[in-house]
């Protein structure tokens, strides 16, 4: 090994030492590493108007330089523009079609899923689709680009471009139905297929890295092999990828002939590839299977000498990638390799705290690294996620600037830590290549550039033409065409926005001053540094009205430690006790000998223990809770939506403050996994915010309705008394919380009755309410079971609505309960189960299908009104399918939920554990069970139920709701389509529906089939989140209005219209006054 070089210059020391912790190398039983990576967590989700002014002070070029770098850029894209023998394919797609135009996206879509499609009467019905979707006119032969053109027309007969007929420019969609006609779709088919082909091979160096290897060859290009394919799902994936990773490292490496790392090809790895589990929260699979896998491919490249490039991934995956490269460094195996390196994304902001940290590493194992300097990939997914997570700002700039800057910003830091750093850039902007070029010399270091293969070719050429030969290397996909257009996509949605610097270089229309642009100026421009403004911040994203729940970012090592110091501080409390919520907060009655049974314990599914003791409400106790109820009503209606509102919103402060405490109670009564007590939380939180700005905006006053003259016509909503709130336990915080919320909004109180598994959940939530200032008269908690409690509060006369959510049975005996009382007919609200259904065809994405599936069928133990209970598969794709969902059921863990590596929990005692097995057993007898997980030690600890797979013939085979881990799979022929989706819709049912397809006829008619309160298309069913998706189904599932939704409040609500004839007053004054 090489001796350990001394901390280069701009390196900071200290943080080097910030770095540290105390442990020897090879005491940690995991990680091993000498740096604390963890701590580059906490810039994660920094201030972005912060994190930009930070940049600004780095001030990577003095004003004088900036100057000089703007002047070389524009003379560079006017040099561009001169050389350039040729427009890559690429940048000739995106000079003509923007994904954000309809045009661009319907030829991806349609690219990306022919690749996939086996059968040819799906292929055809794609082509119809996507072909006469968009206005093809518009474009037709205005590119020089092959590719471009035979996608406009679709007109690639066996290779050869046919002449264009005039009609083909005036109407595209009408000329090829008729030439369809002519000479028949399937020769439209190949046609649209070769012109996909035509781009594959411009954009893919080759199918296989022979291939690719001697195109390279041939074309005198130095590469970074990338093996095309997404990350893995399954274990087989991951050791098919390591294999072809091997096989590719042997192979470069023989070919290189002792070229070495900087001027010989290199290979990418993505350590997605290497492990279906590839997650922080899995280290300790991490470290057991992907760093095995790592290390062998790295000792293939040390020995060949060759530059191994770990790439860069999603954010939350950043500090993981790091520890592994830390390990890896160290490894005394590698000798005095210097070909190892990483590639680290400008759009975090985290990224120059990670150029000095890798700086540090580079220091202290004493090898030399080589850093790829990129923009970043995964920009949109990093914005969704971080608005669906709740996440407390962006882990990723949201403007375009602040991205070059940071850019900037660590390409000088980069080319400071030389030689320890060997910077490698990759960009396909003229200002960015003529900074980094200009520091790079001034600093006397030499340095790499890389561009995208079928991308930057001109401007590399011009960028050659003006400076001399530059050190270049291309990152070239290597794979089969299938493989292509995900990873094309990503790339195209990180260069091709009509603001792009490649849609506009060769863009003669557009000034060579107007493309390029100091990132320093553009933030001046754009006001100063800041967020994008058209990109809500992740707490705002519903606006001003309610704010998105903060969530827990489980990839932080910081929140995990949190949420386990809750749990254990739960656990030293236990048991608990639900009592003291009864009517105006006084405590039910004292139990008599003759009650003492109706004292429950309450064990959790995960292990036994007890958790909590209850008492069952009495009947003194639901009449005590009601005349207390009755009496407080009438001033909290009187009290208006908004004052309502306040409580409701200061409800939402509570909960989200002891988000902790309730996700660790979550955990042990309910068996809820971190993540999905989080999200519960979170949803009971935006329940009350949803509800607190309805009855600010519904129940804020009289409405005036439009009406003659002479009298004035009002409409107010009131509350119609006291709500019987009966909760479910799957549940037990949300739903309890959004039942007894909306009663509230809407001017009522109420008597709660919770699910008797899990009444310490529902006692907490109490507690919120009143702690935020609800009178205790308003809401009672009225514990026990269903058949006394529930029973007896449905019963009175005196109640004057019920919500409900529970199973179809039980809502059935509610609704005959109240039909049969004497006295007013009140609302019954239901939200009950379902058979949901979910429908695939050929053109669905392999890996898209089997992550939904997974988190719809099994995510909760498979216990959510809303989980997949039957997916629908073709023929054709079946078997692949079955495959893939196998190999990743086995990829999830089993354990106990308040373990952050846990997928799956308990269900949630033992009768529901003896109801699935029940239908387990009938399955096996009359069906076939493809898949069934074992549960291991923890059957024998816990209530729990092994995920199972199972083929039945259709949906008739289910007799009703199956409520727990268990997928039912029926193939279906598409052309029975209706016949199977008919018997679906037989059934009665109506909650949740799903669709994945890139056909959206084919969602359409699905739709249209079955009837469902919400359908998902191309995503997972579950998760709806309050007031974006309102959650509530039809028929068997329920009655409405939908929980979350704009007229959730109404059916809990009366309503009064007032008419007063002012005329009779001596005439209408508005009328008077005109």
């Amino acid at each position: 090994m090489a001796p350990r070089p001394t901390p280069p210059e701009g390196v900071s020391v200290a943080l080097s030492r910030s770095l540290r912790h105390d442990m020897p190398l090879d005491t940690s039983p995991t990680a091993r590493t000498t740096l604390d990576w963890d701590r580059l967590d906490d810039g994660k989700f920094a201030d972005e108007t912060v994190a930009v002014r930070r940049l600004l002070a780095a001030a990577p070029l003095a004003e004088a330089a900036r100057d000089g770098v703007s002047a070389e850029a524009v003379a560079l894209v006017k040099a561009t523009r001169r050389a350039a023998r040729r427009q890559g394919v690429v940048e000739s797609f995106l000079q003509e079609y923007s994904l954000g135009a309809k045009e661009g996206l319907a030829l991806m879509a349609l690219a990306e899923a022919l690749l996939r499609t086996p059968d040819e009467e799906t292929r055809d019905r794609l082509i119809a689709e996507k072909i006469t979707a968009a206005d093809w006119a518009s474009h037709a032969g205005r590119s020089d680009n092959l590719f471009v053109n035979a996608s406009t027309w679709g007109l690639m007969l066996t290779g050869r471009l046919m002449d264009v007929e005039p009609e083909a420019k005036t109407d595209f969609p009408a000329y090829l139905r008729r030439l369809a006609a002519r000479v028949g779709e399937p020769v439209i088919r190949a046609a649209v297929k070769q012109a996909i082909r035509i781009m594959g091979e411009q954009f893919v160096l080759g199918r296989t890295i022979e291939a690719a290897l001697k195109r390279a060859r041939r074309e005198g290009v130095v590469c970074s092999f990338d093996m095309l394919g997404e990350g893995a799902r399954t274990a087989a994936d991951a050791a098919r990828y390591e294999a072809a990773y091997a096989a590719a490292i042997e192979t470069v490496g023989l070919a290189s002939e002792g070229a070495g790392p900087e001027r010989g090809h290199g290979v990418s790895v993505k350590l997605s590839a290497l492990s279906p589990r590839y997650e922080a929260v899995q280290a300790a699979r991490v470290w057991a299977e992907v760093y095995p896998r790592l290390k062998r491919l790295a000792l293939i490249a040390a020995r060949h000498d060759l530059n191994f490039c770990i790439d860069a991934e999603e954010a939350d995956r950043l500090v993981l990638s790091l520890q592994l490269l830390d390990r890896l460094a160290r490894e005394p195996e590698l000798g005095g390799w210097t070909g190892l390196g990483l590639a680290v994304q400008a759009y975090q902001k985290r990224a120059p705290a990670v150029i000095e940290a890798v700086a540090a590493l580079a220091c202290s194992s004493g090898r030399r690294l080589m850093v790829r300097l990129v923009k970043g990939a995964y920009w949109d997914s990093e914005i969704k996620r971080a608005q669906v997570a709740g996440r407390p700002d962006y882990p990723v700039y949201t403007t375009k600037a602040a991205t070059d800057l940071s850019y900037l910003v660590c390409a000088r830091a980069l080319i400071g830590a030389a030689p320890h750093l060997y910077g490698q850039f990759a960009t396909h902007n003229a200002h960015s290549l003529a900074a980094v070029r200009r520091m790079a010399e001034q600093a006397g270091v030499a340095v790499e550039f890389q561009r995208l293969h079928g991308m930057g070719e001109a401007l590399y050429q011009g960028a050659e033409a003006m400076y001399g030969p530059l050190r270049l290397r291309a990152y070239a996909p290597v794979g089969g065409h299938e493989d292509l257009l995900p990873y094309l996509v990503r790339r195209l949605l990180e260069n091709g926005a009509n603001t792009s610097f490649v849609h506009s270089l060769l863009d003669e229309r557009v000034p060579a001053a107007a493309v390029v642009s100091d990132p320093v100026d553009a933030i001046a421009a754009a006001g100063g540094p800041g967020p994008h403004p058209r990109i809500a911040h992740p707490l705002r994203l519903y606006g001003e009205h309610r704010s998105n729940s903060l969530g827990v970012d489980l990839s932080v090592r910081a929140e995990r430690e949190r949420l386990a110091r809750a749990v254990t501080a739960l656990e030293t409390a236990l048991p608990l006790d639900a009592g003291g919520l009864g009517s105006g907060g006084a405590p039910p009655s004292t139990v008599s000998a003759g009650e003492a049974e109706a004292e429950a314990e309450g064990r959790s599914p995960v292990d036994g223990r007890l958790v909590g003791v209850t008492r069952e409400a009495t009947p003194a106790d639901v009449d005590a809770a009601m005349a207390s109820a009755r009496a407080a009503q009438p001033g909290w209606d009187a009290l208006g939506g908004v004052a309502r509102g306040r409580v409701l919103r200061a409800v939402t402060d509570r909960l989200q403050a002891d988000r902790d405490a309730l996700v660790a109670l979550l955990a042990r009564e309910a068996g809820k996994t971190l993540a999905d007590g989080v999200a519960e939380v979170r949803e009971a939180a935006d329940f009350c915010r949803y509800y607190a700005h309805l009855a600010e905006t519904q129940f804020a006053g009289p409405e005036t309705l439009a009406g003659p003259v002479g009298e004035t016509n009002t409409w107010t909503p009131r509350g119609r008394g006291v709500f019987a709130c009966i909760s479910p336990w799957n549940f037990p915080l949300a739903i309890f919380t959004g039942q007894v919320a909306a009663a509230l909004a809407a001017g009522n109180a109420v008597l709660a009755k919770p699910a008797e598994q899990t009444p310490l959940i529902a006692a907490e939530a109490v507690r919120r309410f009143r702690a935020a200032g609800l009178d205790p008269r308003l809401l009672a908690l009225l514990p026990g079971r269903g058949e006394t409690v529930g029973a007896a509060l449905v019963a009175r006369p005196d109640i004057d609505g019920v919500a409900f959510t529970g199973g179809t049975e039980t809502a059935w005996r509610i609704n005959q309960a109240l039909a049969a009382r004497r006295g007013p007919i009140v609302p019954f609200i239901a939200e009950t189960g379902g058979l949901n259904g979910l429908f695939v065809d050929t053109t669905a994405l392999r890996e898209q299908v089997i992550d939904d599936v997974i988190v719809s069928a099994f995510g909760s133990a498979g216990q959510r009104c809303s989980s997949s209970r039957l997916l629908f598969v073709p023929h054709e794709t079946a078997d692949l399918l079955v495959e893939g969902l196998s190999g990743a059921m086995d990829a999830l863990v089993i354990g106990d939920p308040a373990d952050p590596a846990t997928d799956v929990g308990p269900v949630i005692d033992e009768d529901a554990r003896r109801a699935l097995g029940a239908h387990l057993d009938r399955l096996r007898r009359e069906a076939k069970v493809i898949r069934q997980l074992d549960p291991g030690p923890w059957a024998e600890r816990g209530c729990y139920f092994g995920p199972v797979l199972a083929e039945i013939p259709s949906a008739d085979f289910l007799e009703g709701e199956v409520f727990g881990p268990i997928l039912h799979l029926v193939r279906y022929d598409p052309d029975d389509l209706a016949a199977v989706a008919g018997r679906l819709a037989a059934r009665g049912y109506g909650l949740t529906l799903g669709v994945h397809s890139r056909i959206e006829a084919f969602a359409r008619e699905v739709q249209r089939l079955v009837p469902a309160g919400n359908v998902y298309v191309n995503r997972s069913m579950i998760g709806a989140v309050v007031g974006v998706q309102p959650f509530g189904g039809q028929g068997l599932s329920g009655t409405g209005p939908k929980a979350g939704g704009p007229h959730a409040l109404l059916r809990y609500a009366g309503e009064r219209a007032v008419s007063v004839n002012i005329a009779a007053q001596g005439g209408d004054p508005a009328l008077l006054n005109l």
